[in-house]
């Protein structure tokens, strides 16, 4: 089984959080253009003594693309 590398995906996190922070402070630009998908509306599971709701919905911009290409660089930089 291959080993996943934590270090690499944590970045990868961090490079979509820094985009998206990026995006929404440029709000106008073409930095804030992207696609949504994912539930529109919740999905629930209630069995009577436990409800279970479960929604996702991910908005990539161009701005979280440019900070996991930026996170990518910073990796091979590391490693």
């Amino acid at each position: 089984m291959k080993r996943v590398n934590w270090v690499l995906v944590l970045l990868i996190l961090v490079g979509f959080v820094i985009g998206g922070f990026i995006g929404t402070y440029f709000d106008g630009t073409f930095l804030n253009y992207g696609q949504s998908f994912g539930l529109s509306s919740p999905l629930i599971l209630d069995l009577g003594f436990f409800v279970l709701t479960f929604g996702l919905t991910i908005h990539i911009t161009i701005a979280s693309v440019i900070g996991v290409v930026i996170s990518l660089a910073v990796y091979r930089f590391i490693r």
